[in-house]
Protein backbone atom coordinates (compact mmCIF):
# COMPACT_ATOMS: atom_id res chain seq x y z
CA UNK A 1 0.00 0.00 0.00
CA UNK A 2 3.12 2.71 -0.07
CA UNK A 3 6.40 2.61 -1.84
CA UNK A 4 7.24 5.08 0.75
CA UNK A 5 6.57 6.98 3.95
CA UNK A 6 5.72 10.78 3.69
CA UNK A 7 8.81 11.78 5.74
CA UNK A 8 11.11 10.03 2.95
CA UNK A 9 10.57 12.36 0.28
CA UNK A 10 12.47 15.11 -0.83
CA UNK A 11 14.31 16.87 -4.14
CA UNK A 12 15.76 13.67 -4.78
CA UNK A 13 12.76 11.84 -5.73
CA UNK A 14 11.57 14.43 -8.28
CA UNK A 15 10.34 12.63 -11.29
CA UNK A 16 9.80 9.45 -9.81
CA UNK A 17 6.08 7.73 -9.30
CA UNK A 18 5.58 7.02 -5.63
CA UNK A 19 2.66 5.38 -3.39
CA UNK A 20 2.34 6.77 -0.15
CA UNK A 21 -0.42 6.18 2.54
CA UNK A 22 -2.26 7.90 5.40
CA UNK A 23 -4.94 10.52 7.02
CA UNK A 24 -6.13 13.58 5.16
CA UNK A 25 -4.81 16.64 7.66
CA UNK A 26 -6.52 19.24 5.34
CA UNK A 27 -8.27 19.78 2.43
CA UNK A 28 -8.17 22.86 -0.02
CA UNK A 29 -9.66 24.34 -2.76
CA UNK A 30 -7.88 26.30 -4.75
CA UNK A 31 -10.25 27.56 -8.08
CA UNK A 32 -10.66 23.68 -9.08
CA UNK A 33 -7.33 22.65 -8.05
CA UNK A 34 -7.62 20.24 -4.99
CA UNK A 35 -4.16 20.38 -2.54
CA UNK A 36 -5.02 17.96 0.09
CA UNK A 37 -2.08 17.42 3.21
CA UNK A 38 -1.19 13.82 3.86
CA UNK A 39 0.24 12.88 7.25
CA UNK A 40 1.21 9.34 8.24
CA UNK A 41 3.07 8.46 11.36
CA UNK A 42 5.57 11.23 11.37
CA UNK A 43 5.22 13.94 8.88
CA UNK A 44 3.09 15.83 6.33
CA UNK A 45 3.08 15.98 2.36
CA UNK A 46 1.65 18.19 0.08
CA UNK A 47 -0.91 16.35 -2.74
CA UNK A 48 -2.04 18.18 -5.60
CA UNK A 49 -4.85 16.96 -7.45
CA UNK A 50 -5.43 19.06 -10.94
CA UNK A 51 -8.17 18.38 -13.64
CA UNK A 52 -6.17 19.23 -16.21
CA UNK A 53 -3.92 16.35 -14.82
CA UNK A 54 -5.76 13.44 -14.21
CA UNK A 55 -10.15 14.46 -14.11
CA UNK A 56 -10.59 11.12 -12.36
CA UNK A 57 -8.39 11.54 -9.25
CA UNK A 58 -9.76 15.35 -8.98
CA UNK A 59 -13.03 13.93 -9.24
CA UNK A 60 -12.40 11.63 -5.94
CA UNK A 61 -10.79 14.45 -4.07
CA UNK A 62 -13.71 16.93 -4.28
CA UNK A 63 -15.58 14.08 -2.14
CA UNK A 64 -12.52 13.90 0.66
CA UNK A 65 -12.45 15.45 3.71
CA UNK A 66 -10.64 16.17 7.00
CA UNK A 67 -9.32 12.60 8.36
CA UNK A 68 -10.52 10.12 5.57
CA UNK A 69 -7.77 7.59 4.96
CA UNK A 70 -6.34 7.41 1.51
CA UNK A 71 -3.82 5.48 -0.85
CA UNK A 72 -2.23 7.79 -3.15
CA UNK A 73 0.42 7.22 -6.64
CA UNK A 74 1.42 9.53 -8.52
CA UNK A 75 4.95 12.02 -9.44
CA UNK A 76 6.82 13.78 -7.21
CA UNK A 77 7.58 17.55 -8.43
CA UNK A 78 9.46 20.46 -6.78
CA UNK A 79 7.03 23.26 -5.40
CA UNK A 80 6.57 25.95 -7.00
CA UNK A 81 8.95 29.39 -6.12
CA UNK A 82 8.31 30.93 -3.01
CA UNK A 83 5.91 27.93 -2.09
CA UNK A 84 8.53 25.90 0.01
CA UNK A 85 7.40 25.29 3.43
CA UNK A 86 10.53 25.25 5.49
CA UNK A 87 8.36 23.66 8.32
CA UNK A 88 8.33 20.58 6.63
CA UNK A 89 11.35 17.87 5.69
CA UNK A 90 8.93 17.30 2.98
CA UNK A 91 8.22 21.28 2.54
CA UNK A 92 10.45 21.62 -1.43
CA UNK A 93 8.12 18.89 -2.56
CA UNK A 94 4.41 17.72 -4.21
CA UNK A 95 2.75 15.06 -5.50
CA UNK A 96 0.72 15.13 -8.37
CA UNK A 97 -1.95 12.70 -7.78
CA UNK A 98 -2.59 10.15 -10.98
CA UNK A 99 -4.30 7.64 -8.83
CA UNK A 100 -6.25 8.03 -5.50
CA UNK A 101 -7.98 5.43 -3.07
CA UNK A 102 -10.51 6.49 -0.66
CA UNK A 103 -9.96 3.02 1.56
CA UNK A 104 -11.91 4.58 4.49
CA UNK A 105 -14.23 7.48 5.45
CA UNK A 106 -14.20 9.34 8.73
CA UNK A 107 -17.22 10.78 10.49
CA UNK A 108 -16.76 14.43 11.25
CA UNK A 109 -13.66 14.74 14.46
CA UNK A 110 -15.47 15.10 17.61
CA UNK A 111 -12.53 17.90 18.05
CA UNK A 112 -10.06 19.39 16.32
CA UNK A 113 -6.30 17.81 16.56
CA UNK A 114 -3.62 19.27 18.43
CA UNK A 115 -6.47 22.17 20.19
CA UNK A 116 -5.17 22.73 23.63
CA UNK A 117 -8.20 23.64 24.48
CA UNK A 118 -10.23 20.77 24.00
CA UNK A 119 -12.08 19.63 27.32
CA UNK A 120 -9.25 16.82 28.94
CA UNK A 121 -12.20 13.95 29.28
CA UNK A 122 -13.15 14.20 25.56
CA UNK A 123 -9.70 14.00 24.71
CA UNK A 124 -9.29 10.66 26.60
CA UNK A 125 -12.41 9.80 25.55
CA UNK A 126 -11.05 9.92 21.96
CA UNK A 127 -7.64 9.38 22.60
CA UNK A 128 -6.98 7.60 19.64
CA UNK A 129 -7.71 9.93 17.90
CA UNK A 130 -5.74 12.72 19.95
CA UNK A 131 -2.35 9.90 19.41
CA UNK A 132 -2.94 11.25 15.33
CA UNK A 133 -0.97 14.25 16.05
CA UNK A 134 2.69 14.93 15.69
CA UNK A 135 3.25 16.06 18.84
CA UNK A 136 1.36 12.86 20.25
CA UNK A 137 3.52 10.23 17.87
CA UNK A 138 6.99 12.49 18.78
CA UNK A 139 6.14 11.70 22.68
CA UNK A 140 5.87 8.07 21.93
CA UNK A 141 8.78 7.74 19.24
CA UNK A 142 11.18 9.22 22.39
CA UNK A 143 9.66 7.19 24.95
CA UNK A 144 10.29 3.80 22.50
CA UNK A 145 13.83 5.41 22.53
CA UNK A 146 14.32 5.63 25.78
CA UNK A 147 13.51 2.13 26.44
CA UNK A 148 15.56 0.55 24.24
CA UNK A 149 18.89 3.16 24.85
CA UNK A 150 17.83 2.10 29.23
CA UNK A 151 17.97 -1.79 28.55
CA UNK A 152 21.18 -1.41 26.01
CA UNK A 153 22.95 0.79 28.55
CA UNK A 154 22.39 -2.23 31.33
CA UNK A 155 22.98 -4.77 29.02
CA UNK A 156 26.41 -3.37 28.64
CA UNK A 157 27.05 -3.31 32.19
CA UNK A 158 25.94 -6.82 32.70
CA UNK A 159 22.44 -6.68 33.67
CA UNK A 160 20.20 -9.50 33.23
CA UNK A 161 16.20 -8.50 32.33
CA UNK A 162 13.76 -10.36 34.44
CA UNK A 163 10.18 -10.21 34.41
CA UNK A 164 8.76 -11.23 38.12
CA UNK A 165 5.00 -11.56 38.96
CA UNK A 166 2.00 -9.51 38.39
CA UNK A 167 -0.15 -11.71 40.39
CA UNK A 168 1.80 -11.28 43.95
CA UNK A 169 0.77 -11.15 48.06
CA UNK A 170 -0.71 -7.73 49.44
CA UNK A 171 2.36 -6.46 51.31
CA UNK A 172 2.18 -2.74 52.85
CA UNK A 173 4.44 -0.24 50.74
CA UNK A 174 2.89 2.60 51.27
CA UNK A 175 -0.04 2.48 49.33
CA UNK A 176 -3.19 0.90 49.28
CA UNK A 177 -3.09 -2.49 46.71
CA UNK A 178 -5.36 -3.25 43.64
CA UNK A 179 -6.91 -7.13 44.76
CA UNK A 180 -7.93 -9.70 42.25
CA UNK A 181 -9.88 -12.56 43.11
CA UNK A 182 -9.24 -15.89 43.24
CA UNK A 183 -11.22 -17.98 41.49
CA UNK A 184 -9.75 -21.16 42.10
CA UNK A 185 -9.04 -20.25 46.09
CA UNK A 186 -12.27 -18.47 46.98
CA UNK A 187 -12.22 -15.57 49.22
CA UNK A 188 -8.32 -14.82 48.63
CA UNK A 189 -6.57 -12.63 46.71
CA UNK A 190 -3.69 -11.58 44.93
CA UNK A 191 -2.33 -7.95 44.47
CA UNK A 192 -0.56 -6.33 42.01
CA UNK A 193 3.04 -5.01 42.55
CA UNK A 194 3.28 -1.52 43.94
CA UNK A 195 6.49 -2.88 42.77
CA UNK A 196 8.94 -5.83 42.56
CA UNK A 197 10.51 -4.88 45.25
CA UNK A 198 10.62 -8.11 47.00
CA UNK A 199 10.93 -10.13 43.84
CA UNK A 200 13.92 -8.30 42.72
CA UNK A 201 15.77 -8.75 46.52
CA UNK A 202 15.38 -12.87 45.91
CA UNK A 203 16.62 -12.42 43.01
CA UNK A 204 19.76 -11.14 44.99
CA UNK A 205 20.06 -13.97 47.25
CA UNK A 206 19.51 -16.23 43.94
CA UNK A 207 22.95 -14.84 42.82
CA UNK A 208 21.48 -13.65 39.52
CA UNK A 209 23.63 -10.22 40.76
CA UNK A 210 22.56 -7.48 38.46
CA UNK A 211 19.11 -7.59 37.48
CA UNK A 212 16.82 -4.88 35.58
CA UNK A 213 13.34 -4.73 34.72
CA UNK A 214 10.88 -2.47 32.92
CA UNK A 215 8.44 -3.30 35.25
CA UNK A 216 4.68 -2.48 35.21
CA UNK A 217 3.80 -1.35 39.06
CA UNK A 218 0.09 -0.62 40.56
CA UNK A 219 -0.80 1.70 43.31
CA UNK A 220 -4.51 2.76 44.55
CA UNK A 221 -3.62 5.99 45.50
CA UNK A 222 -5.15 9.50 45.13
CA UNK A 223 -3.82 10.89 41.15
CA UNK A 224 -2.37 14.18 40.45
CA UNK A 225 -0.54 15.55 36.98
CA UNK A 226 2.52 13.25 37.46
CA UNK A 227 0.46 9.94 38.94
CA UNK A 228 -1.05 7.10 37.51
CA UNK A 229 -3.08 3.54 39.21
CA UNK A 230 -1.02 2.09 36.87
CA UNK A 231 2.83 3.30 35.71
CA UNK A 232 6.35 1.96 34.54
CA UNK A 233 9.98 2.08 35.85
CA UNK A 234 13.19 1.28 34.99
CA UNK A 235 13.98 -0.89 38.23
CA UNK A 236 17.45 -1.97 38.78
CA UNK A 237 18.94 -4.48 41.97
CA UNK A 238 22.50 -5.42 42.43
CA UNK A 239 24.66 -7.40 45.22
CA UNK A 240 27.92 -6.84 46.99
CA UNK A 241 27.70 -2.74 46.50
CA UNK A 242 27.53 -0.06 48.61
CA UNK A 243 25.74 3.47 47.66
CA UNK A 244 28.45 5.03 45.79
CA UNK A 245 28.15 1.91 43.41
CA UNK A 246 24.73 2.14 42.64
CA UNK A 247 24.47 5.67 42.13
CA UNK A 248 27.32 5.43 39.77
CA UNK A 249 25.28 2.92 37.63
CA UNK A 250 22.48 4.94 37.82
CA UNK A 251 24.39 8.07 36.43
CA UNK A 252 25.78 5.53 33.62
CA UNK A 253 22.13 4.59 32.85
CA UNK A 254 20.98 8.29 32.73
CA UNK A 255 23.59 9.96 30.66
CA UNK A 256 23.06 7.06 28.18
CA UNK A 257 19.05 7.57 28.05
CA UNK A 258 19.62 11.38 27.50
CA UNK A 259 23.17 11.65 25.62
CA UNK A 260 21.44 8.72 22.74
CA UNK A 261 17.86 11.15 22.77
CA UNK A 262 20.34 14.33 21.71
CA UNK A 263 20.52 15.98 25.50
CA UNK A 264 23.53 17.25 26.76
CA UNK A 265 23.98 16.44 30.52
CA UNK A 266 26.92 16.16 32.73
CA UNK A 267 28.23 12.32 33.89
CA UNK A 268 27.80 13.04 37.49
CA UNK A 269 24.86 14.89 39.68
CA UNK A 270 25.49 16.88 42.79
CA UNK A 271 24.73 15.74 46.10
CA UNK A 272 22.86 17.45 48.59
CA UNK A 273 22.28 15.68 52.29
CA UNK A 274 17.95 15.55 52.89
CA UNK A 275 18.76 17.32 56.11
CA UNK A 276 20.23 19.95 54.14
CA UNK A 277 17.68 20.05 51.66
CA UNK A 278 14.91 20.55 54.15
CA UNK A 279 16.60 23.43 55.64
CA UNK A 280 17.97 25.11 52.51
CA UNK A 281 15.00 24.44 50.16
CA UNK A 282 11.80 23.40 52.44
CA UNK A 283 11.83 20.17 50.39
CA UNK A 284 13.25 16.85 49.68
CA UNK A 285 13.16 17.43 45.82
CA UNK A 286 14.58 20.94 45.54
CA UNK A 287 14.48 22.22 42.15
CA UNK A 288 18.01 23.65 41.62
CA UNK A 289 17.67 25.52 38.49
CA UNK A 290 17.14 28.50 40.31
CA UNK A 291 18.72 29.47 43.81
CA UNK A 292 16.67 31.17 46.30
CA UNK A 293 17.90 29.19 49.27
CA UNK A 294 17.06 29.50 53.19
CA UNK A 295 19.04 30.76 55.62
CA UNK A 296 18.77 29.70 59.37
CA UNK A 297 17.95 32.81 61.38
CA UNK A 298 16.80 31.95 64.78
CA UNK A 299 19.50 32.81 66.81
CA UNK A 300 19.35 36.27 65.49
CA UNK A 301 15.45 36.30 66.48
CA UNK A 302 15.99 34.76 69.67
CA UNK A 303 17.93 37.96 70.96
CA UNK A 304 14.70 40.82 69.64
CA UNK A 305 12.35 42.07 72.19
CA UNK A 306 9.32 40.43 70.00
CA UNK A 307 8.30 37.99 72.42
CA UNK A 308 6.46 35.76 69.26
CA UNK A 309 9.94 35.55 67.92
CA UNK A 310 11.61 35.30 70.89
CA UNK A 311 9.39 32.65 72.34
CA UNK A 312 9.75 30.51 69.09
CA UNK A 313 13.41 30.99 69.25
CA UNK A 314 13.77 29.28 72.70
CA UNK A 315 13.16 26.13 71.25
CA UNK A 316 15.36 25.50 68.04
CA UNK A 317 15.28 22.04 67.95
CA UNK A 318 11.46 21.85 67.03
CA UNK A 319 11.04 25.49 65.88
CA UNK A 320 12.33 27.27 62.83
CA UNK A 321 13.10 30.82 61.64
CA UNK A 322 13.83 31.25 58.20
CA UNK A 323 14.88 33.92 55.68
CA UNK A 324 14.45 33.66 51.97
CA UNK A 325 16.19 36.31 50.44
CA UNK A 326 14.96 37.36 46.74
CA UNK A 327 17.52 39.98 44.81
CA UNK A 328 16.77 42.69 43.69
CA UNK A 329 13.14 42.14 44.86
CA UNK A 330 12.78 45.79 46.13
CA UNK A 331 12.39 46.99 42.63
CA UNK A 332 10.13 44.30 41.54
CA UNK A 333 7.37 43.40 43.90
CA UNK A 334 4.65 46.29 45.40
CA UNK A 335 3.72 46.54 48.79
CA UNK A 336 0.30 45.06 47.68
CA UNK A 337 1.59 42.16 46.55
CA UNK A 338 4.30 41.69 49.49
CA UNK A 339 0.95 41.85 51.89
CA UNK A 340 -0.37 39.18 49.50
CA UNK A 341 2.32 36.72 49.76
CA UNK A 342 1.29 36.22 53.43
CA UNK A 343 -2.18 35.24 52.13
CA UNK A 344 -0.29 32.86 49.73
CA UNK A 345 1.99 31.12 52.87
CA UNK A 346 -1.49 30.92 55.52
CA UNK A 347 -3.03 28.40 53.33
CA UNK A 348 -0.27 25.74 54.25
CA UNK A 349 0.13 26.90 57.81
CA UNK A 350 1.94 30.00 58.56
CA UNK A 351 0.99 32.53 61.25
CA UNK A 352 2.28 35.22 59.33
CA UNK A 353 5.25 36.72 57.08
CA UNK A 354 7.85 39.40 57.48
CA UNK A 355 9.87 41.00 55.01
CA UNK A 356 12.50 43.47 55.47
CA UNK A 357 13.75 45.52 52.64
CA UNK A 358 17.39 46.86 51.70
CA UNK A 359 17.19 50.28 51.27
CA UNK A 360 20.00 53.14 50.14
CA UNK A 361 20.20 53.85 54.03
CA UNK A 362 19.94 50.49 55.93
CA UNK A 363 17.27 48.17 56.31
CA UNK A 364 13.94 49.22 56.32
CA UNK A 365 10.17 47.17 57.74
CA UNK A 366 8.04 47.08 60.32
CA UNK A 367 9.91 44.69 62.15
CA UNK A 368 13.50 46.50 62.50
CA UNK A 369 12.31 48.51 65.54
CA UNK A 370 12.36 44.86 67.67
CA UNK A 371 16.17 44.28 66.82
CA UNK A 372 19.32 45.92 68.11
CA UNK A 373 21.77 47.60 65.20
CA UNK A 374 24.31 44.71 65.68
CA UNK A 375 21.75 42.43 65.20
CA UNK A 376 20.06 44.47 62.15
CA UNK A 377 23.71 44.34 60.69
CA UNK A 378 23.88 40.59 61.79
CA UNK A 379 20.50 39.68 59.55
CA UNK A 380 22.08 41.62 56.33
CA UNK A 381 25.70 40.03 56.79
CA UNK A 382 24.01 36.57 57.46
CA UNK A 383 21.62 37.01 54.34
CA UNK A 384 24.24 38.70 52.34
CA UNK A 385 22.09 41.63 51.52
CA UNK A 386 22.82 44.00 48.80
CA UNK A 387 20.69 47.04 48.23
CA UNK A 388 17.74 46.50 46.47
CA UNK A 389 17.24 43.31 47.99
CA UNK A 390 14.06 41.68 50.36
CA UNK A 391 14.10 39.05 52.68
CA UNK A 392 11.19 37.45 53.74
CA UNK A 393 10.87 35.16 56.97
CA UNK A 394 9.09 32.78 58.53
CA UNK A 395 8.49 31.62 62.53
CA UNK A 396 7.39 28.48 63.82
CA UNK A 397 7.05 25.13 64.25
CA UNK A 398 10.12 23.17 62.24
CA UNK A 399 7.78 21.38 59.75
CA UNK A 400 5.19 23.45 58.79
CA UNK A 401 7.57 26.51 58.51
CA UNK A 402 9.79 24.47 55.92
CA UNK A 403 6.65 23.09 54.03
CA UNK A 404 5.52 26.74 53.61
CA UNK A 405 8.69 28.27 52.97
CA UNK A 406 9.54 25.40 50.46
CA UNK A 407 6.17 26.25 48.32
CA UNK A 408 7.12 30.18 48.68
CA UNK A 409 10.29 29.71 46.98
CA UNK A 410 9.12 27.83 43.93
CA UNK A 411 6.20 30.43 44.21
CA UNK A 412 8.04 33.09 43.71
CA UNK A 413 10.64 31.77 40.94
CA UNK A 414 7.51 31.13 38.71
CA UNK A 415 6.19 34.60 39.50
CA UNK A 416 9.72 36.14 38.84
CA UNK A 417 9.46 33.97 35.56
CA UNK A 418 13.42 32.90 36.73
CA UNK A 419 13.00 29.14 36.24
CA UNK A 420 15.14 28.45 32.94
CA UNK A 421 13.50 26.06 30.45
CA UNK A 422 15.03 23.40 28.63
CA UNK A 423 17.68 22.63 31.23
CA UNK A 424 18.41 19.78 32.93
CA UNK A 425 19.05 20.32 36.75
CA UNK A 426 19.81 16.37 38.23
CA UNK A 427 20.39 15.94 42.00
CA UNK A 428 20.87 12.98 44.16
CA UNK A 429 19.26 13.68 47.73
CA UNK A 430 20.83 11.11 49.70
CA UNK A 431 20.69 10.37 53.87
CA UNK A 432 16.80 10.56 54.22
CA UNK A 433 15.57 9.43 57.62
CA UNK A 434 14.18 6.15 57.96
CA UNK A 435 11.20 6.57 59.81
CA UNK A 436 8.39 9.16 60.18
CA UNK A 437 5.88 9.57 62.94
CA UNK A 438 2.48 10.32 62.03
CA UNK A 439 -0.64 10.81 64.58
CA UNK A 440 2.11 8.67 67.14
CA UNK A 441 2.44 5.83 64.40
CA UNK A 442 6.00 4.92 62.94
CA UNK A 443 6.46 4.28 59.32
CA UNK A 444 9.05 3.61 56.86
CA UNK A 445 9.98 6.94 54.77
CA UNK A 446 10.93 4.76 52.02
CA UNK A 447 9.99 1.20 52.65
CA UNK A 448 10.92 -1.14 55.20
CA UNK A 449 13.33 -3.28 53.51
CA UNK A 450 15.99 -0.51 53.46
CA UNK A 451 19.46 -0.68 55.56
CA UNK A 452 19.40 2.02 58.54
CA UNK A 453 22.68 3.60 59.57
CA UNK A 454 23.89 2.32 62.62
CA UNK A 455 24.89 5.09 65.55
CA UNK A 456 28.33 4.89 66.66
CA UNK A 457 27.63 2.41 69.25
CA UNK A 458 26.84 -0.08 66.48
CA UNK A 459 23.53 -0.08 67.17
CA UNK A 460 19.55 1.28 66.42
CA UNK A 461 19.90 3.02 70.09
CA UNK A 462 18.66 6.73 69.26
CA UNK A 463 17.12 9.09 71.79
CA UNK A 464 14.56 9.95 68.86
CA UNK A 465 13.50 7.17 66.37
CA UNK A 466 12.94 9.98 63.97
CA UNK A 467 16.65 10.57 64.19
CA UNK A 468 17.94 7.33 62.45
CA UNK A 469 19.05 7.67 58.82
CA UNK A 470 18.79 5.14 56.36
CA UNK A 471 21.15 4.42 53.33
CA UNK A 472 18.82 6.29 51.11
CA UNK A 473 18.77 8.34 47.75
CA UNK A 474 16.66 9.66 45.52
CA UNK A 475 17.49 11.12 42.07
CA UNK A 476 15.56 14.47 41.40
CA UNK A 477 15.26 16.21 38.12
CA UNK A 478 14.00 19.63 37.97
CA UNK A 479 12.12 20.15 41.51
CA UNK A 480 10.84 16.43 40.23
CA UNK A 481 11.47 13.14 41.78
CA UNK A 482 12.62 11.15 39.12
CA UNK A 483 13.37 7.46 41.06
CA UNK A 484 14.97 6.58 44.17
CA UNK A 485 16.46 3.82 45.46
CA UNK A 486 18.22 2.03 48.64
CA UNK A 487 20.53 -0.28 50.03
CA UNK A 488 18.59 -3.49 51.23
CA UNK A 489 18.62 -4.96 54.65
CA UNK A 490 20.37 -8.29 54.10
CA UNK A 491 20.64 -9.55 57.56
CA UNK A 492 17.16 -11.17 58.35
CA UNK A 493 18.25 -10.38 62.18
CA UNK A 494 18.33 -6.43 61.20
CA UNK A 495 15.39 -6.74 58.98
CA UNK A 496 13.35 -8.07 62.10
CA UNK A 497 14.14 -5.50 64.28
CA UNK A 498 12.95 -2.71 61.67
CA UNK A 499 9.57 -4.62 61.70
CA UNK A 500 9.88 -4.35 65.66
CA UNK A 501 9.96 -0.77 64.94
CA UNK A 502 7.39 0.07 62.60
CA UNK A 503 4.95 -1.87 65.76
CA UNK A 504 5.00 -4.62 62.96
CA UNK A 505 4.84 -7.98 65.47
CA UNK A 506 6.69 -11.38 65.25
CA UNK A 507 3.59 -13.19 64.07
CA UNK A 508 2.19 -10.76 61.73
CA UNK A 509 5.83 -10.40 60.16
CA UNK A 510 5.54 -13.98 59.53
CA UNK A 511 2.41 -13.74 57.83
CA UNK A 512 3.26 -11.24 55.61
CA UNK A 513 7.30 -11.38 55.43
CA UNK A 514 7.59 -15.07 55.67
CA UNK A 515 9.72 -16.02 53.00
CA UNK A 516 11.59 -12.63 52.73
CA UNK A 517 13.03 -13.34 56.43
CA UNK A 518 13.66 -16.97 55.50
CA UNK A 519 15.75 -15.81 52.74
CA UNK A 520 17.58 -14.04 54.21
CA UNK A 521 18.83 -16.64 56.36
CA UNK A 522 20.29 -18.23 53.11
CA UNK A 523 23.67 -16.50 52.49
CA UNK A 524 21.84 -13.31 51.36
CA UNK A 525 24.47 -11.09 49.91
CA UNK A 526 24.46 -6.99 50.62
CA UNK A 527 22.82 -5.88 47.76
CA UNK A 528 20.96 -2.44 46.83
CA UNK A 529 19.36 -0.67 43.73
CA UNK A 530 17.03 1.81 42.65
CA UNK A 531 13.93 2.62 40.70
CA UNK A 532 13.06 5.14 38.23
CA UNK A 533 10.09 6.44 36.41
CA UNK A 534 9.60 5.99 33.28
CA UNK A 535 6.69 7.79 32.59
CA UNK A 536 8.17 11.01 34.70
CA UNK A 537 11.28 11.13 33.07
CA UNK A 538 9.05 11.06 29.58
CA UNK A 539 7.00 13.95 30.74
CA UNK A 540 10.28 15.96 31.65
CA UNK A 541 12.45 15.36 28.12
CA UNK A 542 9.27 16.24 26.63
CA UNK A 543 8.37 19.07 28.11
CA UNK A 544 4.82 17.86 28.77
CA UNK A 545 2.87 19.20 32.25
CA UNK A 546 1.22 15.87 32.83
CA UNK A 547 1.95 12.37 33.02
CA UNK A 548 -0.91 11.49 31.09
CA UNK A 549 0.64 12.80 28.22
CA UNK A 550 3.20 9.93 27.51
CA UNK A 551 1.02 6.92 28.67
CA UNK A 552 -1.08 5.56 25.63
CA UNK A 553 -4.22 4.92 26.94
CA UNK A 554 -4.10 7.09 30.45
CA UNK A 555 -6.44 7.38 33.17
CA UNK A 556 -8.40 9.90 34.89
CA UNK A 557 -7.53 11.83 38.19
CA UNK A 558 -10.69 9.39 39.60
CA UNK A 559 -8.86 6.41 38.03
CA UNK A 560 -11.18 5.78 35.35
CA UNK A 561 -10.32 4.62 31.39
CA UNK A 562 -13.01 6.87 29.74
CA UNK A 563 -12.12 5.00 26.07
CA UNK A 564 -13.36 1.86 27.69
CA UNK A 565 -15.47 2.78 30.75
CA UNK A 566 -13.28 1.07 32.90
CA UNK A 567 -13.89 -0.15 35.65
CA UNK A 568 -17.27 -1.44 35.11
CA UNK A 569 -19.21 -4.02 36.94
CA UNK A 570 -19.19 -7.40 36.77
CA UNK A 571 -22.48 -9.54 36.22
CA UNK A 572 -23.65 -12.52 38.66
CA UNK A 573 -21.84 -14.81 36.91
CA UNK A 574 -18.79 -13.81 37.39
CA UNK A 575 -19.14 -12.60 40.99
CA UNK A 576 -20.44 -16.38 41.93
CA UNK A 577 -17.49 -17.98 40.29
CA UNK A 578 -15.23 -15.63 42.44
CA UNK A 579 -17.31 -15.81 45.71
CA UNK A 580 -17.79 -12.70 46.19
CA UNK A 581 -20.82 -10.26 46.60
CA UNK A 582 -21.68 -6.72 46.15
CA UNK A 583 -22.96 -5.03 49.18
CA UNK A 584 -24.19 -1.88 49.32
CA UNK A 585 -23.01 0.63 51.95
CA UNK A 586 -25.34 3.32 53.29
CA UNK A 587 -24.51 6.60 53.09
CA UNK A 588 -24.45 8.94 56.58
Amino acid sequence: MRTHYCAEINEEHIGQEITVSGWVASRRDHGGVIFIDLRDKDEVLQLVCDPADNVEAHKIAEEIRDQFVLIVTGKVRARGEGLENPNLKTGKVEIVVDKLVIENRSLPMPFDLGDERVNEEIKLKYRYLEMRTQKSYDIFKLRSKVTIAARNALDEMGFLEVETPILTKSTPEGARDYLVPSRVHGGEFYALPQSPQLFKQLLMVGGFDRYFQIAKCFRDEDLRADRQPEFTQIDVEMSFCDQDDVITVAEKLIYEIFTKNGYTIPTSFKRIRHAEAMEKYGSDKPDMRYDLAMVDVIDIFGRCDNEIFSKIAASPKKNRIKALKVPGGDTIFSKRQMKGFEEYVRKFGAQGLGYFQMKEDGLKGPLTKFFADEDIKAIIDRCELVVGDVVFFGAGEKKIVLDYMGRFRIYLAELMEIIPEETFEFLWVIDFPMFEVEAGKVKALHHPFTMPKVSDKGTLDYDEIEEIESIAYDIVLNGTELGGGSIRIHKEDVQTEIFRLLGIEAEEAEEKFGFLLEALKFGAPPHGGFAMGLDRMIMLMAGTDSIRDVIAFPKTQKAQCLLTQAPSPADNEQLKELSLRIRQIPTA
